[in-house]
């Protein structure tokens, strides 16, 4: 198998169109790819509790569910599914590895609701480790607060039942696929291809 031209440079303000044209193809398929590396880093939740009542997957499908069965779009059903997504990673800021992942595809009030969540999730928890469960009021006037709150109290809080019946990863798969299929918004969006090309 012949290996696949890469560029050639040993500092970026080397480069050249010639190696960009190696670089892009390749940057193409990464992203394209990006729901499959999303859909199986969630699956790293399978199993793990973490001492929950439920997995992590788990309360991830099922405050997906219960946002899918309150008639979200799809938009805040994804956000809802990958709200967690960050638990492995970001140990001590798990709401910011989700929004990073969502940031290029959704819209400003659903990444905020993201972002923030863990402040709001706090006011049912953070009493019980020795923090101000009333952390959230220091967003008191922001224009999302409310967003946030609602999230928390209508689909995070209380997915964490071990006899609710959650829908499987695979109906939410399709969902996934679609919004990540191309960023709203990101510095490289005017570099994909099809994009209008300044002159």
């Amino acid at each position: 198998m012949q290996e696949k031209p890469r560029a050639t440079f040993k500092r970026m303000e080397q480069s050249t169109q010639q190696d960009w044209a190696c670089i892009l193809p390749e940057a193409m398929a990464m992203a394209k790819a990006l729901p499959d590396r999303v859909l199986a880093h969630l699956q790293l939740l399978d199993g793990d509790h973490g001492g929950f009542p439920v997995d992590r997957l788990t309360h991830s499908l099922q405050t997906a569910t219960l946002a899918h069965q309150d008639g979200r779009d799809e938009e805040y059903v994804v956000c809802a599914l990958l709200h967690d997504i960050g638990d492995t990673l970001g140990s001590f800021n798990h709401p910011d590895i989700a929004a990073a992942i969502l940031k290029p595809f959704v819209s400003e009030a659903n990444l905020w609701m993201v972002q923030h969540h863990g402040i709001f999730q706090g006011y049912n928890f953070f009493h019980h480790i020795g923090l101000d469960r009333n952390m959230r009021d220091l967003f008191k006037d922001h224009p999302h607060r409310d967003r946030a709150a609602e999230f928390v109290e209508r689909y995070d809080n209380p997915a964490f039942d071990p006899a609710m019946e959650a829908l499987p990863l695979s109906f939410f798969e399709p969902m996934v696929r679609r919004l990540m299929a191309a960023p709203k918004q990101s510095v490289y969006k005017a570099a994909l291809p099809g994009a209008p090309q300044s002159a």
